[in-house]
């Protein structure tokens, strides 16, 4: 397997491009995109656990009963979620795509971020998106149209081969604040061109959103419009993946690839964050336990702003652990914390250990940190990624409506 560039387009048959249509006042921001696949796509997806859903959720739903879609449309700016008129323009928005591509509309994947609660000016949308211009070398367009508070647009693309043919896997996604696990406010788009049925593609989704998005927390909330969307087009030409066999294997190694870096890339931009925490749990019982305690410590916000600090204040590690809800040994329990600068032990047998406080000040000062709890038990791992709380995430957060 191989990293390469080009996004969601790195696969074959698959444009992408964007536009200022008009929802964002910033003439310098696009806010629409379009991804294209040349022929219809199995398409498999996943949706945020809240309860409150923005109609685009459920207007794309209805368009993906048959697994099937042809294009990706999305905008920036504004939720449509709780909205007046919310599901008529989720149905416009998809109509206006559809449109311009001349395809059913039914084939069209609808998708919205931003403000919650004010009405989509679909007019904007509808008369604006006929000026996007879909390109071979579009995801990364397409990538910064998406973006809301990101700092910075997040794609991943890899090649790999099955039975000797090559393949293609290609993402982009948004995402910032409102992360949490069960996904957060992030929209993920990744498309492929291998040919895989329906069901074994939306499998291999469920299965890798579980060890990937669903292991990433910012700030513990999350949001209305959730989505991750795969598209196979099948025109890599390898022979139809139908059952769970070694091409099935390596498709889904791949695609993990995919999410996984995408994951990471969004917990490192996480709102107002100025390091990226890899927080992993080794030699556990099992591993809903390790990751259970992994997200607790990811999540807690006495913790991350510790690491704000580059504080190695690592009793705030055991206390999220004590209140995860499982079960585990302290007396086994071990702390460490690593980076590019070293690493240094904090906790040995769930007791303070002497350490050197300015050795452990420089190695958490780094850009991205690993904390590294061993619990003594078995040999389960698991890897939840967060990012350390600031002050800039209040300020972003204070006037975000406004």
């Amino acid at each position: 397997m191989q990293l390469i560039k080009g996004g969601v387009c790195a696969p074959k048959g698959f444009l992408a491009g964007a536009c200022h249509c008009g929802i964002r006042k910033s003439q310098s921001k696009s806010d629409l995109a379009i991804i294209y696949s040349k022929k219809k796509a199995q398409t498999a997806a996943v949706y945020t656990t809240n309860q409150v859903k923005a109609d685009c959720i459920y207007v794309t739903k209805e368009h993906l009963e048959n697994h099937e879609a042809q294009a990706i449309i999305c905008n920036s700016g504004n939720a449509n979620a709780c909205a007046p008129h919310g599901r008529e323009n989720a149905l416009r928005e998809g109509a206006a795509c559809a449109q311009t591509l001349g395809i059913s509309s039914e084939d069209v994947i609808v998708a919205s971020t931003g403000v919650i609660g004010q009405e989509l000016p679909i007019q904007c949308i509808e008369e604006g998106v006929s000026q996007i211009q879909l390109q071979e070398d579009g995801s990364d367009v397409a990538a910064q149209a998406i973006m809301t508070t990101d700092t910075r647009s997040k794609d991943c693309a890899v090649r790999f081969e099955i039975d000797g043919i090559p393949c293609h896997i290609g993402g982009i996604c948004k995402g910032s604040g409102m992360i949490h696990p069960n996904m957060g406010t992030m929209l993920a788009f990744i498309t492929c061109d291998v040919a895989i049925d329906a069901q074994l593609l939306q499998k291999a989704l469920l299965e890798n959103t579980k060890k990937t998005f669903n292991r990433v927390s910012v700030d513990g909330d999350t949001s209305t419009n959730d989505m991750c969307v795969v598209m196979a087009n099948g025109m890599a030409r390898n022979k139809p993946i139908t059952m769970e066999d070694e091409a099935y294997a390596s498709f889904k190694e791949a695609l993990k690839t995919v999410m996984e870096n995408l994951a990471i890339q969004i917990a490192a931009d996480g709102e107002g964050a100025s390091r990226l925490l890899s927080v992993t749990v080794y030699e556990a019982e099992t591993e809903e336990q390790a990751e259970t305690l992994a997200k607790s410590i990811c999540s807690s916000s006495l913790f991350k702003a510790a690491m704000f600090g580059s504080d190695a204040n690592w009793g705030r590690v055991l206390c999220a652990m004590g209140y995860s809800g499982v079960d585990f040994e302290l007396s086994k329990v071990d702390v460490s914390f690593a980076s590019q600068f070293g690493k240094i032990q904090v906790c040995s047998q769930g007791r303070g250990l002497d350490f050197d406080e300015e050795m452990a000040k420089k190695i958490l000062s780094a850009d991205s940190i690993q904390v590294l709890v061993c619990l003594g038990q078995k040999d389960q791992v698991v890897t939840c990624w967060g990012c350390d709380l600031t002050y800039d995430y209040v300020k972003i957060n204070g006037d975000y409506r406004t």
